[in-house]
Protein backbone atom coordinates (compact mmCIF):
# COMPACT_ATOMS: atom_id res chain seq x y z
CA UNK A 1 0.00 0.00 0.00
CA UNK A 2 3.04 2.26 -0.06
CA UNK A 3 2.32 3.39 -3.62
CA UNK A 4 -1.33 4.09 -2.77
CA UNK A 5 -0.30 6.29 0.17
CA UNK A 6 2.30 8.07 -1.96
CA UNK A 7 -0.21 8.81 -4.73
CA UNK A 8 -2.80 10.07 -2.24
CA UNK A 9 -0.24 12.31 -0.56
CA UNK A 10 1.07 13.60 -3.87
CA UNK A 11 -2.40 14.44 -5.17
CA UNK A 12 -3.96 15.79 -1.97
CA UNK A 13 -3.75 19.45 -3.00
CA UNK A 14 -5.52 18.85 -6.31
CA UNK A 15 -8.05 16.65 -4.53
CA UNK A 16 -9.05 19.32 -2.03
CA UNK A 17 -9.20 22.00 -4.71
CA UNK A 18 -11.50 19.96 -6.94
CA UNK A 19 -13.62 18.47 -4.14
CA UNK A 20 -13.92 21.82 -2.37
CA UNK A 21 -14.80 23.69 -5.56
CA UNK A 22 -17.48 21.22 -6.67
CA UNK A 23 -18.97 20.96 -3.18
CA UNK A 24 -19.00 24.75 -2.77
CA UNK A 25 -20.74 25.27 -6.11
CA UNK A 26 -23.38 22.66 -5.26
CA UNK A 27 -23.92 24.23 -1.85
CA UNK A 28 -24.30 27.70 -3.37
CA UNK A 29 -26.80 26.43 -5.95
CA UNK A 30 -28.90 24.77 -3.25
CA UNK A 31 -28.83 27.85 -0.98
CA UNK A 32 -29.99 29.97 -3.93
CA UNK A 33 -33.02 27.76 -4.54
CA UNK A 34 -35.35 29.28 -1.87
CA UNK A 35 -34.70 32.77 -3.26
CA UNK A 36 -35.40 31.66 -6.81
CA UNK A 37 -38.24 29.25 -6.08
CA UNK A 38 -41.01 31.82 -6.58
CA UNK A 39 -39.69 32.69 -10.02
CA UNK A 40 -39.07 29.15 -11.21
CA UNK A 41 -42.46 28.74 -12.91
CA UNK A 42 -41.58 31.59 -15.26
CA UNK A 43 -38.12 30.14 -15.83
CA UNK A 44 -39.57 26.70 -16.59
CA UNK A 45 -41.97 28.18 -19.16
CA UNK A 46 -39.13 30.14 -20.77
CA UNK A 47 -36.83 27.11 -21.03
CA UNK A 48 -39.65 24.90 -22.33
CA UNK A 49 -39.90 27.06 -25.44
CA UNK A 50 -36.21 27.03 -26.38
CA UNK A 51 -36.37 24.01 -28.68
CA UNK A 52 -33.11 22.11 -29.13
CA UNK A 53 -31.47 23.83 -26.16
CA UNK A 54 -34.28 22.60 -23.91
CA UNK A 55 -33.99 19.03 -25.20
CA UNK A 56 -30.20 19.01 -24.89
CA UNK A 57 -30.35 19.51 -21.12
CA UNK A 58 -33.61 17.65 -20.50
CA UNK A 59 -35.33 20.79 -19.27
CA UNK A 60 -38.53 19.87 -21.09
CA UNK A 61 -39.04 16.95 -18.67
CA UNK A 62 -38.33 18.64 -15.35
CA UNK A 63 -40.00 21.33 -13.28
CA UNK A 64 -37.55 23.99 -12.12
CA UNK A 65 -40.01 24.88 -9.36
CA UNK A 66 -39.19 21.68 -7.48
CA UNK A 67 -35.95 21.07 -5.63
CA UNK A 68 -35.18 17.84 -7.46
CA UNK A 69 -35.86 19.37 -10.89
CA UNK A 70 -33.59 22.30 -10.07
CA UNK A 71 -30.96 20.03 -8.52
CA UNK A 72 -30.92 17.55 -11.40
CA UNK A 73 -30.15 20.23 -13.98
CA UNK A 74 -28.18 22.95 -12.20
CA UNK A 75 -26.24 20.81 -9.74
CA UNK A 76 -26.17 17.82 -12.08
CA UNK A 77 -24.19 19.75 -14.69
CA UNK A 78 -21.73 21.00 -12.07
CA UNK A 79 -21.19 17.53 -10.61
CA UNK A 80 -21.16 15.86 -14.01
CA UNK A 81 -18.57 18.07 -15.67
CA UNK A 82 -16.52 18.74 -12.53
CA UNK A 83 -16.44 15.08 -11.56
CA UNK A 84 -15.62 13.97 -15.09
CA UNK A 85 -12.71 16.41 -15.35
CA UNK A 86 -11.37 15.35 -11.94
CA UNK A 87 -11.57 11.64 -12.79
CA UNK A 88 -9.87 12.23 -16.15
CA UNK A 89 -7.03 14.26 -14.61
CA UNK A 90 -6.44 11.66 -11.89
CA UNK A 91 -6.37 8.65 -14.20
CA UNK A 92 -4.88 9.81 -17.49
CA UNK A 93 -1.62 10.90 -15.88
CA UNK A 94 -1.29 8.16 -13.29
CA UNK A 95 1.04 5.90 -15.32
CA UNK A 96 2.45 8.24 -17.96
CA UNK A 97 3.75 10.76 -15.42
CA UNK A 98 6.50 8.34 -14.39
CA UNK A 99 8.01 8.78 -17.86
CA UNK A 100 7.14 12.46 -18.15
CA UNK A 101 8.90 13.46 -14.92
CA UNK A 102 11.63 10.81 -15.31
CA UNK A 103 10.83 8.83 -12.14
CA UNK A 104 10.20 5.53 -13.94
CA UNK A 105 13.83 4.42 -13.55
CA UNK A 106 13.57 4.80 -9.78
CA UNK A 107 10.12 3.24 -9.38
CA UNK A 108 10.58 0.27 -11.71
CA UNK A 109 14.00 -0.62 -10.32
CA UNK A 110 12.40 -1.73 -7.04
CA UNK A 111 11.42 -5.39 -6.49
CA UNK A 112 7.79 -4.66 -7.23
CA UNK A 113 6.00 -5.96 -10.31
CA UNK A 114 4.49 -3.58 -12.81
CA UNK A 115 1.12 -5.23 -12.26
CA UNK A 116 1.27 -4.37 -8.56
CA UNK A 117 2.31 -0.81 -9.37
CA UNK A 118 -0.64 -0.46 -11.73
CA UNK A 119 -3.07 -1.99 -9.25
CA UNK A 120 -2.04 0.33 -6.43
CA UNK A 121 -2.15 3.38 -8.69
CA UNK A 122 -5.61 2.39 -9.92
CA UNK A 123 -6.74 1.87 -6.32
CA UNK A 124 -5.53 5.38 -5.42
CA UNK A 125 -7.60 6.85 -8.27
CA UNK A 126 -10.73 4.92 -7.22
CA UNK A 127 -10.23 5.93 -3.59
CA UNK A 128 -9.95 9.63 -4.44
CA UNK A 129 -13.12 9.45 -6.52
CA UNK A 130 -14.97 7.59 -3.76
CA UNK A 131 -13.96 10.02 -1.01
CA UNK A 132 -14.73 13.07 -3.15
CA UNK A 133 -18.22 11.79 -3.96
CA UNK A 134 -18.86 10.95 -0.32
CA UNK A 135 -17.95 14.49 0.76
CA UNK A 136 -20.03 16.07 -1.99
CA UNK A 137 -23.02 13.88 -1.15
CA UNK A 138 -22.92 14.83 2.53
CA UNK A 139 -22.60 18.54 1.73
CA UNK A 140 -25.49 18.38 -0.75
CA UNK A 141 -27.79 16.61 1.71
CA UNK A 142 -26.74 18.97 4.50
CA UNK A 143 -27.40 22.01 2.31
CA UNK A 144 -30.89 20.79 1.43
CA UNK A 145 -31.69 20.31 5.10
CA UNK A 146 -30.20 23.71 5.96
CA UNK A 147 -32.55 25.56 3.57
CA UNK A 148 -35.55 23.76 5.02
CA UNK A 149 -36.32 21.56 2.03
CA UNK A 150 -37.30 17.90 2.36
CA UNK A 151 -34.69 15.66 0.76
CA UNK A 152 -35.96 13.60 -2.23
CA UNK A 153 -33.81 10.66 -1.14
CA UNK A 154 -34.48 8.24 -4.00
CA UNK A 155 -33.79 10.70 -6.79
CA UNK A 156 -30.77 12.28 -5.08
CA UNK A 157 -29.26 8.86 -4.35
CA UNK A 158 -29.76 7.75 -7.95
CA UNK A 159 -28.24 10.95 -9.32
CA UNK A 160 -25.16 10.71 -7.12
CA UNK A 161 -24.76 7.00 -7.88
CA UNK A 162 -24.95 7.73 -11.61
CA UNK A 163 -22.29 10.46 -11.42
CA UNK A 164 -20.06 8.26 -9.28
CA UNK A 165 -20.27 5.48 -11.90
CA UNK A 166 -19.65 8.08 -14.62
CA UNK A 167 -16.41 9.09 -12.95
CA UNK A 168 -15.33 5.47 -12.57
CA UNK A 169 -15.98 4.83 -16.27
CA UNK A 170 -14.00 7.87 -17.38
CA UNK A 171 -11.22 6.94 -14.95
CA UNK A 172 -11.11 3.44 -16.43
CA UNK A 173 -10.87 4.72 -19.99
CA UNK A 174 -8.24 7.31 -19.08
CA UNK A 175 -6.26 4.73 -17.09
CA UNK A 176 -6.06 2.69 -20.29
CA UNK A 177 -4.88 5.74 -22.24
CA UNK A 178 -2.26 6.44 -19.59
CA UNK A 179 -0.51 3.17 -20.36
CA UNK A 180 0.02 4.26 -23.97
CA UNK A 181 1.01 7.89 -23.36
CA UNK A 182 4.32 9.42 -22.36
CA UNK A 183 3.59 13.16 -22.14
CA UNK A 184 0.84 15.75 -22.54
CA UNK A 185 -1.75 13.38 -21.10
CA UNK A 186 -3.76 15.81 -18.93
CA UNK A 187 -5.01 17.74 -21.94
CA UNK A 188 -6.06 14.51 -23.62
CA UNK A 189 -8.02 13.48 -20.53
CA UNK A 190 -9.84 16.81 -20.28
CA UNK A 191 -10.56 16.77 -23.99
CA UNK A 192 -11.99 13.26 -23.78
CA UNK A 193 -14.28 14.20 -20.86
CA UNK A 194 -15.54 17.26 -22.75
CA UNK A 195 -16.09 15.20 -25.92
CA UNK A 196 -18.16 12.63 -24.02
CA UNK A 197 -20.25 15.44 -22.52
CA UNK A 198 -21.03 16.99 -25.91
CA UNK A 199 -21.77 13.57 -27.40
CA UNK A 200 -24.62 13.26 -24.90
CA UNK A 201 -25.93 16.73 -25.79
CA UNK A 202 -25.99 15.74 -29.47
CA UNK A 203 -27.79 12.49 -28.60
CA UNK A 204 -30.43 14.47 -26.68
CA UNK A 205 -31.01 16.87 -29.56
CA UNK A 206 -31.07 14.43 -32.49
CA UNK A 207 -32.97 11.15 -32.39
CA UNK A 208 -30.78 9.72 -35.14
CA UNK A 209 -27.79 10.15 -32.83
CA UNK A 210 -29.33 8.49 -29.75
CA UNK A 211 -26.95 5.54 -30.20
CA UNK A 212 -24.17 7.85 -28.94
CA UNK A 213 -25.57 7.43 -25.43
CA UNK A 214 -24.06 3.95 -25.40
CA UNK A 215 -20.60 5.43 -25.91
CA UNK A 216 -20.72 8.19 -23.29
CA UNK A 217 -21.21 7.83 -19.53
CA UNK A 218 -23.31 11.00 -19.56
CA UNK A 219 -25.94 8.87 -21.31
CA UNK A 220 -26.97 7.11 -18.11
CA UNK A 221 -26.57 10.31 -16.04
CA UNK A 222 -29.39 12.21 -17.73
CA UNK A 223 -31.02 13.86 -14.71
CA UNK A 224 -34.36 14.32 -16.49
CA UNK A 225 -34.60 10.63 -17.33
CA UNK A 226 -33.49 9.50 -13.87
CA UNK A 227 -36.01 11.71 -12.09
CA UNK A 228 -38.81 10.90 -14.55
CA UNK A 229 -38.31 7.11 -14.55
CA UNK A 230 -36.89 6.66 -11.07
CA UNK A 231 -34.08 4.39 -12.24
CA UNK A 232 -30.87 4.22 -14.27
CA UNK A 233 -30.94 2.89 -17.82
CA UNK A 234 -29.48 -0.61 -17.35
CA UNK A 235 -28.49 -1.04 -21.01
CA UNK A 236 -26.57 2.22 -21.29
CA UNK A 237 -25.04 1.68 -17.85
CA UNK A 238 -23.81 -1.81 -18.78
CA UNK A 239 -22.28 -0.50 -22.02
CA UNK A 240 -20.56 2.32 -20.14
CA UNK A 241 -19.09 0.11 -17.45
CA UNK A 242 -17.91 -2.30 -20.14
CA UNK A 243 -16.01 0.55 -21.84
CA UNK A 244 -14.39 1.47 -18.54
CA UNK A 245 -13.42 -2.16 -17.93
CA UNK A 246 -11.94 -2.41 -21.44
CA UNK A 247 -9.80 0.64 -20.70
CA UNK A 248 -8.43 -0.99 -17.56
CA UNK A 249 -7.86 -4.26 -19.38
CA UNK A 250 -5.96 -2.46 -22.15
CA UNK A 251 -3.69 -0.90 -19.54
CA UNK A 252 -2.92 -4.28 -17.95
CA UNK A 253 -2.11 -5.75 -21.34
CA UNK A 254 0.07 -2.84 -22.49
CA UNK A 255 1.98 -1.50 -19.48
CA UNK A 256 3.70 -4.71 -18.24
CA UNK A 257 5.30 -5.05 -21.70
CA UNK A 258 5.83 -1.36 -22.39
CA UNK A 259 9.29 -0.15 -23.28
CA UNK A 260 9.70 2.66 -20.76
CA UNK A 261 11.58 5.65 -22.14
Amino acid sequence: MIIVKHELKQGRTAFWIWAGSIAALLGICIFLFPEMKSEMDTVSDMFASMGAFTAAFGMDKLNFGTLIGYYAIECGNVLGLGGAFFAAICAVDILSKEERVHTADYLLSHPVSRVRIMTEKLASVALRILVMNGLIYLISIGSMAAVGESVPWKEVNLLHLAYFLLQLEIAGICFGLSAFLTRGSVGIGLGLAALLYFMNLIANITKSAEFLKYFTPFGFCDGATIVDEGKLDAGILAAGLALGALGILAAYLKYPKKDIR
